[in-house]
């Protein structure tokens, strides 16, 4: 998301005066930025004795600031509750803003600060406000200018934030500990529930989140308020903290004294921004998550820049082989498999591990998967004719074709690792350091702070323009493995890459990283980039980072046939969705040959179906039932891109054992209808009635089951979301799908 900057030259005269020139969502003076979308609404002062800070964050239409502050004309009045008790607000100096360590000295925006220029700021997915650039009177800051940039949206109480850092001296400056949002909250912490981990979970207390926390939020028991914190920062180098001293929430990148700890060396003449983060507003709630499934997933759908948002056709069915098969694939196989899929109604048709080899073909080298990354040479003995026969097959029988690469892994004994001996990450002592694996002495990985991004964007580049690939599965770890424990096995300490220390690489690869998928998709727009949650760099991670350059996330490996696999499929996509995109999740390893397979797939509706096994086994009964639920997801995707959504559904909560579970993919933009997943999971209740939420009250909508469009019951958008319908059953696990389309 590239964001611009239209300059405005700032009038000394302005006294007390917002300028005329304004942007829509912002007003200024020399001492005062007002940012307000009609909806939410923040006043930032910056005052040589004060710095700079919020001093208003409120919604429109109520008179509650959600900050605490020390000024009468800012400050919350105590509250007399209707049990005759007294909430009082926290008084406290005004929010520190933003926060920063230069050169080991710590920095706030409680300082001597003075405005050099504000400028309107806008992006190109609608969001417009102002970029304030501040120099500081502190004479260890003289070298350094910072700018701070505000983005709003429309209809939506959020707020978006980043810093820009720029060194304008003659020596590097080394920066770290960067908190990009400083707050605090209006109310005590003891009235204080978090929402943190996907916002799935609930917590009281301080909290400091980790790579698990893209979202959190912040909840007023006492007024039904709350405030959302979004960070864009990836993997391991975010942070987002909430009340560990009581008072402040920060929003940004992690410490020196954590595991991962973010650092930037700033050369003369260098700007670097911040990753994006953003908050949000919401009142008359007693449920903090509802912000989550309304303004949050508005905002990451259309205003974020998430790559599913850019293309046009997206897959409902998808199929890989890594399961049963792992590596022992050959051509033959394949085109069984890829011919008993295409019955199945399959879109897309990934090839896992085991199609290459290394050149040379050494025969003393053990032939598995794993020892043969590197030079991604097709294995002519598995594949005789190359790949451009099977991906033609796979494409005339109506499916697009993938192909698994790993994006770091080396063996050793490729000609690649030869070819390239200043890529390899290294440790401590300067050894090479394989980071997927501890201790594993055959394998090298490519560091992203050097130029091997560009060699692997030519490797998938030339699959896709030579060979016609659609969907490119990269995986394994690039920054740091969910499989490694020492926390030294990560980023890289080479000597002569472009980061100059182990803490500079692990941003510096994952930024790297993500410019090399962009690339990928200015050459081919339409590519699925499946970045795996081992290249994410823990286990099941997942975040707006990746979102935002990759459309999906192989997410999991369960290997458990139904009814103990199907729930975890449901338990994951609830957890991780909607903070997340739901169709940006890639479940695996759900099998198309499992016993009760169609339970499979309608749980898998709930996220982006894949499906792995050996369909070959399966009758032509078996085939064409998949075949009619495929056709009936890509006809509910055509009408109403359904993949795009996700909600709860009202009185359902977390999937567990011994209860109904289910979910809601409504499109809420047009409100034309989408559809509905319930599932029994050995409830002794043989019944339930579902309420369908995001619908128009006043209008007629029919309720038809999957797949063959039979009319269950006709009710208003009213009706549905307060009386529901009922769905019964009489298996103990079971699930039936549902179209809710709006009538003319």
């Amino acid at each position: 998301m590239r964001s611009r900057i239209v300059p405005l030259l700032l009038l000394a005269t302005l006294s007390g005066t917002l300028s005329s020139q304004t942007a829509p969502y912002a007003r200024w003076d020399h001492h005062r930025v007002v940012l307000d979308n009609g909806l939410i609404h923040r006043t930032v002062l910056i005052h040589d004795t004060l710095g700079a800070a919020t001093v208003t964050l409120e919604l429109n239409g109520i008179d509650r600031n959600y900050v605490a502050v020390d000024r009468p004309e800012y400050m919350e009045k105590d509250d007399q509750g209707d049990w005759g008790q007294t909430h009082r607000y926290r008084k406290a100096p005004p929010p520190e803003e933003f926060g920063f360590c230069l050169e080991g000295q710590y920095f706030t925006g409680r300082g001597q600060w003075r405005v050099q220029c504000i400028e309107e700021a806008a992006d190109e997915l609608q969001g417009k406000g102002v970029r304030l650039t501040l120099t500081s009177k502190d004479r260890r800051l003289h070298d350094l200018t910072l700018s701070i940039t505000y983005l709003l949206y429309p209809g939506l109480p959020i707020i978006r934030k980043k810093l820009t850092f720029e060194n304008n001296g003659i020596h590097e400056l080394k920066l770290e500990a960067v908190d990009v949002e400083r707050l605090n909250t209006a109310w005590s912490e003891t009235q204080t529930v978090l929402l943190v981990n996907y916002a799935r979970q609930r917590r009281i207390g301080p909290y400091l989140g980790n790579w698990d926390d893209p979202l959190v939020v912040v909840h007023d028991i006492f007024n039904s308020r709350g405030l959302v914190l979004g960070n864009e920062t990836p993997g391991v180098t975010k942070r987002t903290a909430v009340n560990l001293d009581g008072n402040t929430v920060t929003v940004g990148l992690t410490y020196p004294d954590q595991d991962y700890g973010f650092r930037k060396w700033l050369k003369p003449g260098q700007s670097w921004d911040t990753p994006w983060t953003f908050i949000g507003l919401y009142r008359d709630s007693h449920d903090p998550f509802a912000v989550v499934q309304g303004a949050v997933a508005d905002f990451v759908r259309k205003h974020m820049g998430i790559r599913l948002a850019k293309i046009k056709n997206k897959p409902v069915f998808v199929y890989n082989t890594w399961v049963p098969f792992q590596d022992r694939i050959d051509e033959t196989l394949v085109h069984e498999l890829a011919e008993a899929a295409a019955e199945c109604g399959i879109e897309e048709f990934i090839i896992d591990a085991g199609w290459f080899t290394l050149a040379g073909n050494d025969s003393s080298v053990e032939k598995t998967w794993f020892k043969q990354c590197g030079d991604w040479l097709i294995d002519p003995c598995k594949f005789p004719r190359g790949l451009k026969t099977v991906f033609d097959h796979i494409k005339q029988l109506g499916m697009k074709p993938g192909l698994w690469i790993s994006l770091g892994t080396v063996a050793k004994t490729s000609k690649t690792f030869a070819e390239f001996p200043q890529y390899w990450v290294r440790d401590q002592e300067g050894e090479i350091l394989f980071l997927h694996q501890a201790g594993d002495p055959d394998n090298a990985s490519g560091c992203f702070s050097t130029g091997w991004p560009d060699h692997m964007r030519e490797v998938i580049l030339k699959y896709i323009h030579d060979y016609g690939l659609a969907y490119a599965k990269l995986d394994l770890a690039v920054v740091t493995s969910p499989y490694t424990y020492d926390k030294r096995i990560s980023g890289c300490y080479a000597k002569g890459h472009l980061h100059k220390d182990r803490e500079e690489a692990l941003l510096m690869s994952f930024e790297k990283l993500y410019a090399m998928f962009d690339q990928v998709h200015d050459s081919a727009p339409e590519v699925f980039i499946d970045c795996t949650f081992e290249t994410v760099g823990k286990l099941q991670a997942i975040d707006y980072a990746m979102c935002k350059h990759a459309e999906g996330n192989w997410l999991s490996n369960f290997y458990e046939p139904t009814p103990v696999g199907n729930l975890r499929v449901r338990h994951m996509a609830w957890w991780r969705s909607p903070a997340i995109p739901a169709a940006s999740l890639v479940i695996g390893n759900p099998r198309m040959d499992d016993p009760d397979a169609i339970l499979y797939i309608k749980s898998l509706a709930g996220t982006l179906p894949i499906m792995l096994g050996d369909p070959r086994k399966l009758s032509r009964a078996t085939r064409a039932e998949f075949k009619r639920y495929a056709d009936w997801l890509r006809a509910m995707q055509d009408r109403y891109d359904y993949m795009m959504y996700r909600q709860d559904l009202p009185g359902f909560g977390e999937p567990v054992a011994g209860a109904w579970d289910g979910w809601a993919r409504i499109n809420t933009d047009t409100r034309s209808g989408g559809i509905v997943g319930v599932f029994r999971h050995g409830a002794v209740e043989n019944s339930r009635k579902i309420a369908v939420p995001g619908l128009e009250a006043g209008r007629r909508y029919r309720i038809l089951s999957a797949p063959e469009g039979k009319p269950v019951a006709t009710m208003t958008g009213h009706e549905l979301m307060n009386k529901g319908f009922v769905v019964q059953g009489d298996k103990l696990y079971d699930g039936w799908l549902f179209e809710i389309r709006r009538l003319p």
